[in-house]
């Protein structure tokens, strides 16, 4: 029997996403269109389908509809009469009058649901992190070591781990100690610039995790939090082993990224339409699942016409796209964009069924879907004026919605 059999997954995916408004106004984070046709929770559960696990819930709270309405159209793929499933359970207030608080209660108020299916491993993941991994070679790790949990870990730079959770380890990799989101972090003893930062991948024996929500639940200090609680509790009480990341990726440095703010999202957009891709997508041996909307090829129209010319370069090119006569540069154009005549969109993202129009310049910008851009526009080019009419960045991303152009 194929031990992901004995699994359910669990994607946590009702998160606010506060520092990505406003692309998460009117959408949970992990809904938030990504790479032109994919959402960001495809990623993870892609990893799920490509590392045979089969029986996934994805527990969703904040503003959840385009999510729930996208996981029923392009991830209904599994035969129920095998046991398999990918099924959506929104926030019910199943053991009380409260909706999830925190990640671990989260997880808690679904006991009911977790003790019907009745798995042998819970394997818990991020539904906002762009990577890719086979979680089967993780869960082989965690029955070799007879870990209790098994937590996924990558090495980051000292500098950047006030970010995450980081984990201390002795020599045979069991965790030792564990700071959540430290100021002053304890480095690798082998490696004083680096740390184990955790990845946000938990595998749990179903009793040991079943007992620690139980008690976090009847501790009324506690802010139900996996980082913050469950894991410093495990760490004194049971065996917690550390998964160091083996990518799938197949590139020399190590892809994850956690998709946290408006900078890492568009820097994770970017990253995509390099000439070699720092994160790869045309990988046929570790593909990317979406739902595709039925669309016609991508267009390119006018060329060598004087000034007018229709061409994208360096650049993603989704289906329904049509490029009539304006230029895109180091780009995500997503599916029904059009960029008219004379018109100059660089380093920018482009979502669904958005129009560009002629004698338009558009520099390092988000544009939301349905946003329809007036002729002779400019955006990205002077922040000042930006600031007055979209919401900008501190670091001068413009994210354009449909309604900035409404009268």
């Amino acid at each position: 029997m194929e031990i992901t059999k004995k699994c359910l997954g669990i994607v946590l995916a009702g998160g606010a996403g506060e520092r990505l408004w406003p692309l998460t106004q009117d959408r949970a984070k992990p809904a938030v269109p990504f790479g032109g046709l994919y959402r960001i929770i495809d990623f993870t559960l892609s990893n799920c389908l490509n590392s045979n696990l089969r029986r996934v819930i994805v527990l969703t709270q904040y503003k959840a509809q385009s999510l729930i309405r996208h996981i029923r159209s392009g991830w209904s793929i599994f035969s129920a009469a095998c046991g398999e499933f990918i099924e959506v359970i929104p926030a019910q207030q199943r053991v009380g009058f409260d909706w999830y608080l925190g990640t671990a209660d989260a997880v808690f108020q679904n006991l009911y649901y977790i003790n019907n299916v009745d798995p042998e491993f819970i394997i818990l993941l991020s539904g906002d992190h762009v990577y890719k991994m086979d979680y089967e070679k993780m869960l082989r790790y965690h029955l070799d070591n007879g870990a209790d949990a098994t937590i996924g870990t990558i090495e980051f730079p000292v500098a950047e781990a006030h970010r995450f959770g980081i984990i201390q380890v002795n020599e045979q990799m069991k965790i030792i100690g564990f700071q959540e989101k430290p100021k002053d972090p304890t480095p690798l003893p082998y490696d004083k610039e680096k740390v184990f930062a955790s990845m946000g991948v938990y595998i749990f024996n179903t009793k040991t995790l079943r007992e620690v929500l139980l008690q976090d639940n009847s501790d009324k200090e506690s802010r139900h939090d996996f980082g913050q609680n469950i894991i410093p509790k495990l760490i004194s009480s049971a065996n917690v082993y550390a998964y160091n990341f083996i990518d799938e990726n197949k590139k020399k440095a190590q892809y994850w990224r956690d998709i946290g703010t408006l900078e890492s999202y568009w820097e994770s957009n970017m990253d995509l339409v390099y000439v070699e891709p720092v994160f790869n997508l045309y990988d046929g041996e570790w593909p990317i699942r979406t739902f595709q909307m039925s669309a016609p090829p991508a267009k390119f129209v006018f060329g060598q016409q004087g000034k007018r010319i229709g061409i994208a370069v360096d650049s993603i090119v989704s289906n329904g796209c049509i490029v009539s006569g304006g230029i895109a540069k180091n780009s995500v154009l997503s599916p029904w964009v059009r960029i008219n005549s004379y018109s100059l969109v660089e380093q920018s993202i482009l979502m669904d069924n958005v129009e560009i129009g002629r004698y338009c310049r558009i520099r390092r910008a988000i544009i939301d879907k349905n946003a329809r851009i007036p002729p002779n526009t400019e955006i990205g080019y002077d922040l000042e004026e930006d600031r007055k009419k979209f919401f900008t960045s501190e670091t001068g991303l413009v994210v354009v919605k449909a309604y900035d152009f409404k009268e």
